[in-house]
């Protein structure tokens, strides 16, 4: 195990919406947690609720962290963040600075996304066609749960709507104006790097135009692409979720990756995302945070 890149904090891996830890057969990491470690980094994937409003799962994974501090000694952590994670991690951070070393946001919508501004528009308010688009989403949700192999038996609380309105751009107006550590002052630029002792940094990707593998071989990446249709700020400028310049929060390291939402995370399903890896990516940041001490 190498000792170079050892953080002086344990980073913590938190998953987004419909996230888990680990399916039978497949990790949501998708080996960037084992490549942590590897690296001598001592690495926690979190579950939380797969359906919830951004306040609930930042709750939650305030619990995670204080039973991550006793179990391993540490004061603080590096908190990771994919997507709607990002939000949790925000969250506790804002709560709880001194158990916090630093924040970052892989791909996540730190000013809404486009997408859920679009299923709102289609989906009224406690109307008929919201509860069963919610109902869905929290019988996936507690679907994955119980094929979970990590913490086998944990059940946790869903909430299908209100997971829709945290991650629209009405619903992140609300959530930032209480939680505004490390947004930037104008659109498109960077926050503050450090607030309160907390490090931020961000990064994501945009969908690349051409589909550059059969659909049959990545619905994901064909689902991405779908989805990207809903974009009219930020068209041509998302990764089929999150918009670019939504992403931004803290130190902005990149927000064009050639990555769509899923490839941030390394689950590119063997396609091609050009010459940057989204491994790799990870890996430079390990590098990053220990070289900042944290």
């Amino acid at each position: 195990m190498g000792t170079g890149c050892r953080t002086r904090y344990p980073i913590v891996l938190v998953h987004g919406l419909l996230g888990f830890v680990r399916l039978p057969g497949h990790s949501y990491w998708n080996g960037i947690d084992t490549a942590l470690r590897r690296q001598g980094a001592e690495v926690y994937p979190v579950r939380l609720s797969g359906v919830h409003d951004n306040e609930a799962l930042g709750a939650q994974l305030l619990e995670r962290i204080a039973a991550i501090r006793t179990a391993s000694g540490a004061r603080r952590v590096n908190l990771l963040g994919h997507s709607q994670g990002g939000l949790s991690a925000r969250y506790a951070a804002a709560l709880r600075p001194d158990w916090v070393a630093s924040v970052t946001t892989v791909a996540t919508p730190n000013q809404g996304s486009e997408v859920a501004d679009r299923l709102r528009d289609l989906l009224p308010p406690s109307g008929r066609r919201e509860r069963l688009l919610a109902r869905g989403f929290e019988g996936l949700a507690r679907l994955m749960e119980r094929l979970e192999c990590a913490e086998r038996g944990l059940s946790l609380p869903l909430d299908g709507a209100a997971s829709l309105l945290a991650l629209t751009s009405e619903g992140m107006a609300g959530f930032n104006a209480r939680y505004p550590q490390g947004l930037p002052e104008r659109w498109g630029g960077e926050g503050a790097g450090e607030v309160d002792g907390v490090r931020y940094y961000s990064w994501s990707g945009i969908l690349q135009t051409r589909i550059d593998a059969a659909p049959g071989l990545d619905p994901g990446h064909v689902l991405c692409h779908q989805l990207a249709r809903c974009f009219a700020r930020e068209a041509g400028q998302n990764d089929g979720l999150v918009g670019r310049f939504s992403s931004h929060l803290g130190w902005v390291i990149r927000s064009d990756y050639p990555f769509d939402h899923l490839d941030v995370v390394n689950r590119c399903w063997g396609r091609r995302v050009g010459a940057v890896r989204p491994l790799g990516v990870f890996l430079e940041h390990l590098v990053r945070l220990a070289e900042a001490g944290l």
